[in-house]
Formats: structure tokens, C-alpha cells, sequence
């Protein structure tokens, strides 16, 4: 019997990837992943077997990469960031509930550096304090529900992590968000903008609830929205976490 592990790559360069999802990737026989979260490992690929696909094919392609291990292949499955942060852990796991125990493939879970922590890191120390991270994508999720995750995390006064806030087919939902929130949070409190988070085009904003949607914002920006307390000051978002100075 083989083995299928979900591994995280980080946010895009070589040097967020962990040793362990390193010596998963040397080890395996056959690598499975979206084709450009495959293509930034590619180095490292050589001759290896590919299960590669593309966008909305999520579920063939974990299948193909447990059947895989099933068969007695050493089989890892890409995802960026964190595999178990919108990444293929879950899936992974549960498609393996459909093996009965003696032909179920051994599984393991490797972490990576979420795309949240990297953005982060380049703001300042916007997490320092108790914070909510919502996709924005109503592909698998309800809109309504989405909506109603907001409004919540607004009335915490959560920090609040936006992943996938605005693509070609969905460039409304942002601003809805934005209504939702301005009905709960100051117009001033700071907001972080990151696109490409470690990697060659990174690019970092800093702007305010007011007027975040203003910028230029797509699938590979996270938006950070700060508390009542987040503050920006020399460049830097930082949220206090309380410690008396």
C-alpha cells in the first residue's frame, strides 16, 4: 500500500517552503497539484510522474492522486499556502473514508506558511490579536452565508483576513463586504493590501476601510482589515496585543 500526503509550498518562493514539504517532494513518486502550483516546484519535478489539472477540477484530480497511493505510489498532492487552509488536506481525507481500512492508502498532512502569515509579515504585525479569515469565493460556499460570517466578524471586532476578494467573475462581492463592514467598523481602520506575497511582483498597500476598493485588487491580493485598535505608523499595520510599555 502507498501513501498520499497533502503538501503545503508556502506562498510561492523556495525559500517559505518547508525542509519537511522539501523531503516530501524529493520522496515521491508521482506529484499531483493544480498545473501552476506544480509549475512552481518545477525544479524539483524532474521526471517524476504528474497528475496535473486544471482550475474547478479538484475532485479528479485528489481522486487520481489517492487512487495513486492506493496502487502503492509514493503520491504527494500540491497545494500553495497551506494544504489544509483552502487547500486539498480535507478533501484529501475525505476521500479516503470511502476505502475500507485494509485498502485505505496511509496519509499524512505537511504544513506550509499560509498566504494570511506571509501577507501579514510584509504589512507589519496586523494578526497580533484575535482575528476571522473568509474566502470571498461563493463557488462552494453560499453567498448569504458568506455575507452573514462578515457581518459577525465585524460586530467581534475581529481583524479580518479577505482571501480571494475579487476575480473577473466576481467584482461585485467585494463590495458588498464593504457595506457589510462599514456598518460595524470606523471608516479609518486601516486596511492591508498584498498581491503576490513572496513572490517577484510582491507589492504592498496601505489604505483605510474607506477606501481599500479603490485599489487594484484581484485573486492574488489578501486584504487585511484591522480592529478598533490596529493602527498604521512608519509603514507598518500593527495591531496591539495589550502588553503595557
Amino acid at each position: 500500500m502507498g501513501k498520499i500526503t497533502a503538501v503545503g509550498l508556502g506562498p510561492g518562493g523556495p525559500e517559505d517552503m518547508t525542509p519537511r514539504a522539501l523531503k516530501a517532494i524529493q520522496e515521491a513518486e508521482v506529484i499531483a497539484g493544480y498545473t501552476p502550483y506544480i509549475k512552481l516546484i518545477e525544479p524539483l519535478v524532474g521526471d517524476r510522474e504528474i497528475i496535473g489539472t486544471g482550475m474547478m477540477q479538484e475532485v479528479d484530480r485528489c481522486r487520481l492522486a489517492v487512487e495513486s497511493a492506493a496502487a502503492g505510489k509514493n503520491t504527494i498532492i500540491v497545494s500553495s499556502g497551506d494544504s489544509g487552509v483552502y487547500g486539498m488536506a480535507g478533501l484529501i481525507l475525505e476521500l479516503l473514508e470511502q476505502y475500507d481500512a485494509a485498502h485505505r492508502p496511509e496519509a499524512e498532512i505537511i504544513a506550509g506558511l499560509s498566504a494570511v502569515n506571509a501577507a501579514a509579515a510584509i504589512l507589519g504585525a496586523p494578526l497580533m490579536h484575535d482575528f476571522a479569515v473568509i474566502s470571498l469565493s461563493d463557488r462552494l460556499t453560499p453567498w448569504e452565508l458568506i455575507k452573514k460570517r462578515a457581518a459577525y466578524a465585524a460586530q467581534g471586532d475581529f481583524v479580518i483576513a479577505l482571501y480571494n476578494p475579487k476575480s473577473k467573475s466576481r467584482v461585485k462581492n467585494i463590495d458588498e463586504i464593504h457595506n457589510i463592514l462599514l456598518q460595524y467598523k470606523d471608516p479609518e481602520t486601516p486596511v492591508g493590501i498584498v498581491k503576490n506575497a513572496s513572490r517577484p511582483e510582491q507589492r504592498k498597500i496601505l489604505s483605510n476601510l474607506r477606501d481599500f476598493t479603490q485599489e487594484d485588487i484581484d485573486m492574488f491580493s489578501l486584504v487585511i482589515i484591522g480592529n478598533s485598535k490596529t493602527y498604521i505608523k512608519d509603514g507598518w499595520m500593527i495591531t496591539p496585543r495589550g502588553y503595557k510599555l
